[in-house]
C-alpha cells in the first residue's frame, strides 16, 4: 500500500521472510528508506490478514451502532466496500438496492437512517465548535466540514487568520528525526484523507478570505466525502426478505 501524502509504503512479506526483509537491526528497512525517501513498514501476511479482519469487524460495528441494524446487514455493507456512514448516505440509491439481499425499500431506509445520524452528529459538532471558540467566519469556508472545524479548534486553529498562517504540514503532519529515527508528528486534519493539494487549497482560500492575497484566482476544494472502492466479491448473501432490525 502506498500513501503518497505521507511518503509511506507498506510491504507484505511471507511470515518466514520477515527477518530477512527487515535485516539485522532493521538495516534493510533503513537503507530502503534512505534510498527511496519513503517510510517503509514491513508486515507479515498474517499481520495483514489480521488487520483486514479487524477493519472489517470495526466497520461492521460502526454500522450496527449508527444505523441500528443487525450484524448480518452490517456485514453485507462492509463486505461491499462501504467504510463509513457517509458512504451509505451519499451513494446512489441503486448501488444499495443492487446488493444481494437488499431491495429498494431497504436501501431507502438505510439511507434515511444514515442521513439522520449525520444530521444529529453535525449538530453535536456544531455545538462543540462553538464551545472551542472556532469563529463563525472560519466556519463559513465551504470547504470545511463540521468535523474539520472541531479538529481545527482542538489544534488551536480558530480563525481564518490562524488557518491562513498554516503550512500544509500543520494540517497533514510531517516527519522529524528523533534519536536518529523518523517520527511522524500528526497534523490537525489527520484522519480526514486530505491530500496535499487539498490542504494547500484550504490554506490559500483562507489567505484570500483574510485579505492576504488577491482573490483571483480562487482555488476551490469540496468537502472530502470520498467513497471507498466497491468490492464486488460475493460472499453468501442474506435472503431477499431479510428485514432491518
Amino acid at each position: 500500500m502506498l500513501d503518497e501524502d505521507t511518503n509511506r509504503v507498506e510491504v507484505v512479506v511471507p511470515d518466514d521472510q520477515l527477518s530477512l526483509a527487515i535485516g539485522r537491526r532493521g538495516q534493510n528497512v533503513r537503507l530502503g528508506s534512505q534510498l527511496t525517501g519513503w517510510q517503509i513498514d514491513i508486515l507479515t501476511e498474517q499481520e495483514e490478514s489480521e488487520r483486514r479482519q479487524k477493519e472489517f469487524a470495526d466497520r461492521t460495528q460502526i454500522f450496527i451502532e449508527t444505523l441500528d441494524v443487525d450484524e448480518t446487514i452490517a456485514q453485507l455493507l462492509a463486505s461491499e466496500g462501504f467504510a463509513s456512514v457517509e458512504d451509505v448516505a451519499y451513494v446512489p440509491l441503486h448501488e444499495l438496492s443492487e446488493i444481494e439481499g437488499f431491495d429498494e425499500e431497504t436501501a431507502e431506509e438505510l439511507q434515511a437512517r444514515a442521513l439522520g445520524h449525520i444530521e444529529k452528529k453535525n449538530e453535536e459538532l456544531e455545538a462543540r465548535r462553538i464551545e472551542l471558540g472556532v469563529s463563525d467566519e472560519l466556519a463559513e469556508l465551504e470547504e470545511l466540514t463540521p468535523a474539520m472545524l472541531v479538529a481545527f479548534g482542538e489544534n488551536d486553529i480558530k480563525t481564518t487568520e490562524d488557518l491562513a498562517g498554516c503550512a500544509s504540514d500543520d494540517l497533514l503532519g510531517y516527519f522529524e528525526l528523533q534519536n536518529d529515527e523518523r517520527v511522524r508528528v500528526p497534523g490537525a486534519l489527520d484522519g480526514f484523507d486530505v491530500t496535499a493539494d487539498e490542504a494547500n487549497a484550504l490554506i490559500m482560500n483562507a489567505r484570500v478570505r483574510a485579505g492576504w492575497i488577491s482573490a483571483e484566482p480562487r482555488i476551490f476544494c469540496p468537502p472530502m466525502r470520498k467513497k471507498a472502492p466497491r468490492m464486488r466479491a460475493r460472499a453468501t448473501r442474506a435472503s431477499k426478505n431479510r428485514n432491518l432490525k
